[in-house]
């Protein structure tokens, strides 16, 4: 049986480079806080990720006319922006709460270093395997 790399590490490496790209999002928000006109963006976090899963479902065989296809294609680059809905935007137009873009960075973070230790842990079990342990 031929193992790939992608089989084993399995949805946690997409996941990792979604986290690091949100933390950038995230950190861009907070950093243009007080920036008039500047409209907080943000990652819809579980569609990015659902459309870099189906990738590996485009080469399943439909057997049914009403099945549904795959949207395929691995999420390659940068992953949607999409504008942050605000309770109460600023006269200036600035569209940035600190308070939620800091725990959406805090909940983001803990999220990235779980996604880590769950790598950590499956890099341990192939190293293990390896050595026959």
């Amino acid at each position: 049986m031929r193992l790939s790399l992608d089989n084993i590490l399995g949805i946690h490496q997409q996941a990792l480079s979604l986290h690091s790209q949100r933390s950038s999002v995230l950190a861009s928000n907070l950093a243009n806080a007080d920036t008039p006109g500047f409209k907080a963006r943000d990652i819809d976090f579980r569609a990015a990720l659902k459309q870099a899963n189906s990738a590996g479902a485009e080469g399943l065989k439909m057997t049914h006319k009403n099945h549904m296809t795959a949207a395929g294609g691995k999420a390659s680059g940068p992953a949607e922006l999409l504008y942050r809905e605000t309770s109460q935007p600023s006269l200036d137009g600035n569209t940035v709460d600190n308070q939620i873009e800091q725990a959406a960075f805090s909940d983001n973070a803990m999220h990235y270093m779980a996604t880590l230790d769950f790598l950590g842990g499956r890099v341990k079990g192939i190293i293990g395997a390896i050595r026959g342990e």
